[in-house]
């Protein structure tokens, strides 16, 4: 399957040193990653990346940018949304037999080169999906969840076997 925002690079064509690469979505292009997402919209995605060959595999790093509309989890509400979210990935042959491991703060993502060539544009359509909140709240939020009768956080109180007792016991 041919992802809906996809601009691969050769890694036959990737030489020594790096080379910068700017890509951007059409309108086609981000209709189809904003059905993909569940996004009301995107209105711009871009990327600007550096590539080179580094550590037996293909390191990039740069910088994706978006404005997208997504829709809040409560209300339905619109919320536009602006993000220039920093990508580090690194690209090797075969993950085959790796084993999960912790990855330090410096560490990169490392995706498995398909194919010959790597993604940048579903690289940069990924990075934006992760970027995003999951779970996005309007203005609205919080009085239609109350019309709703769901209390907030701060105005739960467990019930225990035992919460009646102190109040029966003060009676006394």
């Amino acid at each position: 399957m041919t992802p809906e925002f996809s601009r691969p690079e050769r890694i036959d064509a990737i030489g020594d040193g790096e080379r910068r690469i700017t890509i951007a979505a059409d309108a086609t292009e981000r209709a189809a990653v904003a059905a993909r997402f569940g996004l009301l919209a995107i209105d711009r995605l871009e990327a600007t990346l550096a590539v080179r060959r580094q550590n037996g595999g293909i390191e990039v790093r740069g910088t994706v940018s978006a404005t997208v509309t997504q829709a809040c989890s409560i209300t339905g509400d619109p919320l536009p949304v602006s993000m220039d979210e920093p990508v580090a990935l690194q690209f090797v042959e075969s993950l085959d037999g790796a084993e999960e491991v912790e990855l330090g703060e410096d560490a990169l993502d490392t995706i498995e080169i398909e194919g010959g060539a790597i993604d940048l544009g579903e690289a940069a359509a990924e990075t934006l999906a992760l970027a995003l909140d999951p779970f996005p709240r309007s203005p609205r939020a919080a009085a239609a969840l109350q019309e709703a009768g769901v209390i907030a956080e701060d105005e739960f109180k467990p019930v225990t076997a035992l919460s009646g007792l102190k109040s029966l016991l003060e009676k006394k």
